[in-house]
C-alpha cells in the first residue's frame, strides 16, 4: 500500500501510461501514413517513372529528334532540288529540239507543246486547244486510212502501236505544209492512259525536192525523147543530102537540119536552165 501512496511510484506509472498511449497513437499514425503513401504511389506511378528518368536522358532525345528532323528536311530538299534540275532538263531538250513535240491529254486538249510544234503548226499557243481545232484542215496523205484526228482519239482512249502520218496541213496563215506526225499512247506505270504524245516534223521542203525530182525525171524522159526525134530527123537529112543532086532539094536539106539543130541546142538550153533557176530561186 505504501507503494502505491509513494508519489514516485504514481509519477512512474503515469509516465509509463503515457508512454504506452504515445507509442499506439505513433503505430496507427504510421500506418495510416503508410497506406496513404501507398495510394499516392499507385495513382503516380507513371509520371513517377517519368521523373525518375535523368534530365541529360531528355536532352539526348530531344538533340537526337533534332537531328533526324534536320536530315529529314535536308534530303526532301535535295529531293526537290533534284526534280527540279530534271524538269529544267527537259525542258531545255524540248524548247531546243528542231522536231515538234507535243502532249494531249485524254480529254482531247492539248497540254504542252514545244517552240518548233508552235512554229511548225502555226499557233502562237495551243496549249488548252483541242484536236478538231488545230488539225481542222489536215488529211493524212500516207501511213493511216483513218483521219488524224480518229488516229489520235485512238491512241487516246487505248495503248495503240506508235503510228506514222504523212499529213498535207493547212496552217492558220493558210500555208500548205507536208508534216510528218509519229503518234505514241502515254501511259502511267499501272497502265493508266495519260494521253498521247506527237513528234511533228515538217517535210515541206523534201516534198518539194522530190517533186521537182520527178518533174526533172520527167523533163528528162520527154528530152529524151525530143533528142531521139530530133537526131532521126537529122540523120534522115543527112543522108538525103549525101545522095541529092538538085541544088534546090540540097538546100532545103540543109536548111531543114539547121532548124533541127537550132531546135535541139534551145531544149537542152531548157533543160540546163530549170535547175539553175531553181537554185537561184532557193537561194544556192
Amino acid at each position: 500500500m505504501r507503494l502505491l501512496t509513494n508519489p514516485i511510484v504514481m509519477r512512474m506509472a503515469a509516465v509509463f501510461v503515457a508512454a504506452a498511449f504515445a507509442f499506439v497513437v505513433g503505430v496507427l499514425v504510421m500506418r495510416r501514413l503508410r497506406r496513404n503513401l501507398a495510394n499516392q504511389a499507385i495513382d503516380t506511378e507513371a509520371p513517377a517513372s517519368l521523373d525518375s528518368l535523368p534530365l541529360h536522358t531528355y536532352h539526348a532525345v530531344i538533340q537526337q529528334l533534332k537531328q533526324q528532323k534536320h536530315e529529314l528536311q535536308s534530303n526532301q530538299q535535295a529531293e526537290r532540288r533534284r526534280a527540279k534540275t530534271s524538269e529544267n532538263i527537259s525542258a531545255a531538250i524540248l524548247a531546243n529540239l528542231s522536231s515538234g513535240v507535243m502532249f494531249i491529254a485524254t480529254n482531247g486538249l492539248v497540254r504542252q507543246a514545244n517552240s518548233a510544234a508552235r512554229q511548225i503548226l502555226g499557233f502562237a499557243a495551243p496549249v488548252g486547244m483541242g484536236l478538231n481545232e488545230i488539225f481542222r484542215d489536215a488529211d493524212v496523205t500516207s501511213g493511216g486510212d483513218t483521219a488524224l484526228v480518229e488516229a489520235l482519239q485512238r491512241n487516246l482512249r487505248e495503248k495503240a502501236p506508235s503510228q506514222r502520218l504523212e499529213v498535207r496541213y493547212l496552217t492558220p496563215g493558210s500555208e500548205q505544209r507536208i508534216l510528218e506526225i509519229t503518234v505514241t499512247s502515254v501511259q502511267s506505270p499501272s497502265g493508266e492512259p495519260l494521253g498521247a504524245a506527237c513528234l511533228i516534223n515538217d517535210q515541206t521542203e523534201l516534198a518539194q525536192i522530190r517533186l521537182q525530182q520527178t518533174l526533172r525525171g520527167e523533163m528528162s524522159a520527154e528530152m529524151a525523147l525530143e533528142l531521139r526525134k530530133s537526131l532521126a530527123t537529122i540523120a534522115d537529112c543527112a543522108k538525103r543530102l549525101a545522095t541529092s543532086q538538085e541544088e534546090t532539094s540540097v538546100q532545103q536539106l540543109a536548111a531543114d537540119i539547121a532548124s533541127e539543130s537550132a531546135h535541139l541546142d534551145h531544149t537542152i538550153g531548157g533543160f540546163l536552165a530549170a535547175p539553175r533557176a531553181a537554185n537561184a530561186g532557193a537561194g544556192i
